[in-house]
C-alpha cells in the first residue's frame, strides 16, 4: 500500500521534469545607457511604446502686452462752467446721448448776471451815443454847433458801439444771448455723444476755479475708444502704426475685438523700462468700456525657435529637457531653453534643438527613469 501511495508523486516529478527540459525562450534584449543617450537593441519591444514626433520651424511669435481702455481723446470732451453758482436743474443723465448745444444743467450764476447788465447797459450807452450824434450831425449841418463838437460825438459813439459789441460777444462766448438779466447759466454740449460721467448733483454750490480736471460732464463717443498698453523695452522694435492687434478682456470670454496701433511713444518708462503704445478700436455694439483692462496679442515675424508639442518637455530641477529620437533605437536627452507656450497646446523652444530633429512625446517618462537610475 505505501507502494502504490508513492507512485504517484513518481510520475508527477517526472512529468515536470519532461517540461522542464524542453527549449526556453531567450531572454528580452536590454537598453544600453551611453552618455546622455538610452540605445534599444534591434528588435526590443520596448521601442514600440516610444512616440515621436517632428519638430516646426517657428514662422511667427505671439507677444502678449497688457493693458487698459479709456476714451478716445479726439471724440471726448470735459464740460465746465466758465462760473461758479448753484445748480438749478440738470436735464441730462448717464448714458443719455446729447447734441451740440443741448443743454446739460442750469446754474445761477451772479458773475453772468453781472455780464448781461453790462450788455444792457453797454446797449443803452450805444442807442443813446447815436442818438446824440444825430442831434450834433444837425445843428453842425445848420452851422449852430462847431466841428469839434461832432467830432467828439463821433468819437463816442465809435466807443459806444464797441463796448456795445465787446459785452454782445462775451455773452456770445458763454453761449447766452443779450436780453434779460436773469443770472440762469445754460451749460450746453459742445459736442455730439453721450454723457459718461456727471459730477454735479442739484442745490450744488459750485466754484470756477474748483471743478477739477474732470468737468462736470464728461462727454463722448463710445463707439470707438482708446486702448493704451504697456510694452517691454525689448519688445518695443515690433510694434508699429498701423499694426492691428487683438485685445481681450473678462467681459468678452473667448472672443477678442481687433485694435490698431497708432502711436508709439519716443521715451521709456524709467521707472518700469516699458513703452506707452496707444491705438483706437472700434465699438459699435460697446461690447468693451472704458477703463477695462485688456490683454492685447500681436503677431511678429518670429526671430528663431521651433516649436515641439508640449508633452515633449520635462523639467529636472531647474532645467528643461527634451529625448530627440536619433534613429536606430538611440534616443538622447537634451537641455533647451523655452520660449512662450502657445495656446494649442505647443511650446517654443529658442534653443537646443536643430531643423528635421524628432522629440519623443510619448514614453519619455521610462527614457528619464532609464537615465536616472544608471546616474
Amino acid at each position: 500500500m505505501r507502494i502504490l501511495a508513492i507512485a504517484p508523486a513518481i510520475l508527477i516529478a517526472a512529468a515536470l521534469s519532461a517540461c522542464d527540459s524542453g527549449p526556453k525562450k531567450p531572454p528580452v534584449p536590454q537598453p544600453r545607457i551611453e552618455g546622455q543617450a538610452v540605445v534599444f537593441p534591434a528588435g526590443s519591444p520596448q521601442v514600440a511604446a516610444l512616440i515621436s514626433e517632428k519638430i516646426e520651424a517657428r514662422k511667427e511669435a505671439v507677444l502678449r502686452f497688457n493693458g487698459r481702455l479709456v476714451w478716445d481723446e479726439d471724440r471726448t470732451v470735459r464740460v465746465s462752467s466758465p462760473f461758479g453758482g448753484r445748480v438749478l436743474k440738470i436735464d441730462v443723465r448717464l448714458g443719455d446721448p446729447v447734441r451740440k448745444g443741448q443743454t446739460l444743467a442750469v446754474i445761477a450764476a451772479p458773475e453772468l448776471g453781472v455780464a448781461q447788465s453790462e450788455a444792457r447797459k453797454a446797449e443803452q450807452d450805444d442807442a443813446l451815443a447815436q442818438k446824440n450824434l444825430t442831434r450834433v450831425a444837425e445843428l453842425y449841418g445848420a452851422g449852430v454847433a462847431p466841428a469839434k463838437d461832432l467830432q467828439a460825438s463821433e468819437a463816442e459813439a465809435a466807443r459806444a458801439a464797441a463796448e456795445r459789441a465787446r459785452t454782445v460777444a462775451r455773452l456770445k462766448l458763454y453761449g447766452a444771448a443779450a436780453g434779460a438779466v436773469d443770472q440762469r447759466f445754460a451749460l450746453g454740449a459742445p459736442i455730439d455723444g453721450v454723457v459718461v460721467e456727471r459730477n454735479l448733483n442739484p442745490g450744488q454750490e459750485l466754484r470756477a476755479e474748483n471743478q477739477g480736471d474732470k468737468g462736470l460732464f464728461v462727454i463722448s463717443d463710445p463707439q470707438r475708444l482708446w486702448f493704451v498698453l504697456d510694452v517691454a523695452e525689448g519688445d518695443a522694435g515690433a510694434v508699429k502704426p498701423g499694426t492691428e492687434v487683438q485685445l481681450g478682456a473678462t467681459m468678452l470670454g473667448e472672443d477678442t475685438v481687433t485694435g490698431k496701433i497708432t502711436n508709439v511713444a519716443d521715451f521709456v518708462d524709467p521707472q518700469t523700462r516699458t513703452v506707452k503704445v496707444r491705438g483706437t478700436v472700434e465699438n459699435p455694439g460697446r461690447r468693451v468700456k472704458a477703463e477695462m483692462f485688456v490683454t492685447a496679442e500681436l503677431k511678429v515675424p518670429a526671430a528663431r525657435g521651433f516649436i515641439v508639442p508640449a508633452k515633449a518637455v520635462f523639467l529636472r530641477g531647474e532645467q528643461n529637457y527634451v529625448f530627440v529620437d536619433a534613429g536606430d533605437g538611440r534616443f538622447v536627452r537634451k537641455p533647451v531653453r523655452l520660449g512662450p507656450a502657445t495656446a494649442d497646446g505647443h511650446q517654443v523652444v529658442l534653443e537646443g534643438l536643430a531643423a528635421d530633429e524628432k522629440v519623443v512625446t510619448e514614453g519619455g517618462l521610462l527614457l528619464e527613469r532609464m537615465l536616472t537610475a544608471k546616474e
